[in-house]
């Protein structure tokens, strides 16, 4: 079975064999859109009484005093509270792209890699923010342990969202199933996965490199992201074809 007529399949199956809509999301899917859900609500709510749950569980720089290591994973279920277009968005496409991984590969698979795809993009954002901090550090003359210590605007350092475990989700989706046509908004034709992917990941590159003024999105982690999902994907892929199990 080809990768576009096993892409149909499971749209197929998922139709028949539930009634409803959320009864058609697979469990997986539904609870992460759920949970995350759940924090947004919560993030606009807590503030109210004094708990800021964006600086709690928003990945910090290690080494500042706002930094825990549960942010590893907290942070992917967090989203700006001042922006309902970053988590929509977001969950749309978990929604979208989520579900049919999910119906091929089962919901332990693809759960790990929501995960493990999400602490991966945290991982490439602090090896950025590393970067960036040892080149400011070194710019004045001073270690990068006393800046940390001295300056408590690091804090203010903070990455939220799923855009990491997103990202790992559309490439896992694009190397599936490489052929399956996707209309994108404002764009009349259709445009292959593959294509699609790949565009996006040039397009987050650029972006990341160029570092423009005012630009405060995360374009390194989306691509940690990717980076991750890529390399599990292989593994996956490996694993598979010894054991006969599936089809990439």
């Amino acid at each position: 079975m080809s990768n576009f007529a096993l892409f149909l399949y499971e749209i197929k199956k998922m139709n028949q064999n539930n009634s409803g809509f959320l009864a058609s999301i697979p469990t997986v899917t539904k609870n992460l859109i759920i949970i995350n859900v759940l924090f947004w609500v919560a993030s606009l709510v807590l503030p109210r009484i004094g708990i800021d749950l964006v600086s709690l569980l928003g990945l910090h720089f290690p080494g500042v005093s706002d930094f825990y290591f549960f942010q590893f994973i907290t942070y992917m279920f967090m989203h700006d509270p001042h922006s309902f277009g970053h988590i929509f968005f977001n969950m749309f496409a978990v929604f979208m792209f989520g579900r049919v991984l999910e119906s091929v590969w089962g919901p332990k698979r693809f759960l790990l890699f929501y995960i493990v795809t999400g602490i991966g993009a945290a991982v490439v954002q602090e090896i950025v923010w590393l970067f960036s901090i040892q080149a400011f550090a070194s710019e004045h003359q001073i270690s990068l342990l006393q800046l940390i210590a001295q300056d408590p605007s690091l804090n203010f350092l903070v990455t939220i969202g799923a855009s990491g475990a997103v990202f790992g989700i559309l490439l896992a989706f694009g190397m599936l199933f490489p052929n399956v046509p996707l209309y994108i908004m404002f764009i009349p034709v259709p445009i292959k996965a593959k294509y699609f992917v790949i565009g996006y990941g040039v397009i987050e590159l650029f972006l990341g490199v160029s570092n423009f003024s005012g630009d405060s999105v995360a374009h390194f982690a989306h691509l940690g992201g990717m980076l991750f999902g890529y390399f599990m994907i292989l593994y996956w892929k490996k694993k598979d074809r010894k054991n006969g199990g599936y089809r990439y």
